[in-house]
């Protein structure tokens, strides 16, 4: 059972700019104010934009719009598009990214590869690294347009899950020897978002269970970058909310952005309650918190 006395320092809200938010965001942001409600614990929003080729400003400002509108509260960050331009933008944070970077390379944990999407993937779209022979042909790291990837192995893995069990497991498959360094020379994701969570302190990580495998990824990451405290960080990974197709929900479903919802006449508590109606609930939700409620936290 989760110690429900503990209290921890910091958690996020973490939405990359690349759509609108759409009523999956919701349900992650609510779970995270509850907890963060609960434990006493500071909120800080962090967004991840370090894709600028998807990002927006009207993505952007959709954040701020989303959160505003449903009441969902943060304590630190960007209270505006042009504050989180001046001050928070991923892009001010690109040195320490950098120094990661140049960390593994000096090390020798990484290896470039010129591969692409396509040619890594089974028939199904699966990734399979093992169709990658990069590695073996000691690719020049100075290559142009070539990923970085680490070099990674099956050691075992251990996960402070939110319940107060330690979960002991290795990366997927599709998670070996992923990408740190993107072939338009960024850092990627995996990488921002482990040195951002350790610069900013965050303690307690609220995320849907699909991104499990980055879980996964990002612990790998940081035990190579010898990050010892990451793995003082306690998850909460939550069921995801599913098209009536059984897709999971996407920014691109535009029928199921906060946009379009508020757009269209919908009210916070409308909102709270297609959410709760979702989850199987024929309850009227007004609130984060009530909503939070259901998912028995």
């Amino acid at each position: 059972m989760p110690d429900t006395a503990r209290q921890y320092t910091q958690t996020r809200i973490a939405p990359t700019p690349s759509g609108f938010l759409h009523l999956g965001n919701v349900l992650s942001f609510s779970i995270t104010a509850a907890l963060a409600q609960k434990h006493g614990t500071k909120i800080l929003l962090r967004i991840d934009d370090i894709d600028r080729a998807r990002v927006t400003r009207q993505y952007l400002q959709d954040i701020f719009d989303t959160l505003n509108f449903l009441e969902i509260p943060w304590d630190d960050g960007p209270r505006d598009v042009d504050g989180f331009e001046k001050n928070y933008s991923q892009l001010q944070r690109m040195p320490i990214y950098m120094e990661a970077l140049e960390q593994l390379r000096s090390k020798g944990q990484v290896f470039a590869c010129t591969c692409s999407r396509k040619q890594i993937s089974n028939i199904d779209g699966s990734y399979d690294e093992s169709l990658c022979t990069c590695f073996d042909q000691q690719i020049p790291l100075s290559t142009e347009h070539a990923n970085w990837r680490l070099i990674t192995n099956n050691e075992e893995l251990v996960i402070k899950d939110y319940s107060g069990k330690d979960i002991r497991a290795t990366l997927p498959a599709e998670m070996h020897n992923f990408i740190v360094k993107k072939k338009d020379g960024s850092p990627a994701y995996q990488l921002t978002s482990v040195m951002d969570d350790l610069l900013y302190g965050v303690d307690l990580i609220v995320r849907g269970e699909d991104l499990w495998p980055s879980t996964l990824a990002q612990h790998q990451l940081a035990a190579t970058l010898g990050e010892s405290d990451f793995n003082d960080i306690v998850f909460y990974h939550h069921p995801l909310m599913m098209e009536p197709s059984g897709k999971k929900l996407s920014k691109s479903a535009g029928s199921t952005s906060i946009k379009y919802l508020r757009e269209n006449g919908k009210s916070k508590a409308d909102v709270y309650t297609i959410i709760a109606g979702m989850l199987g609930s024929k309850e009227s939700i007004s609130n984060w918190q009530e909503l939070a409620e259901l998912v028995n936290l």
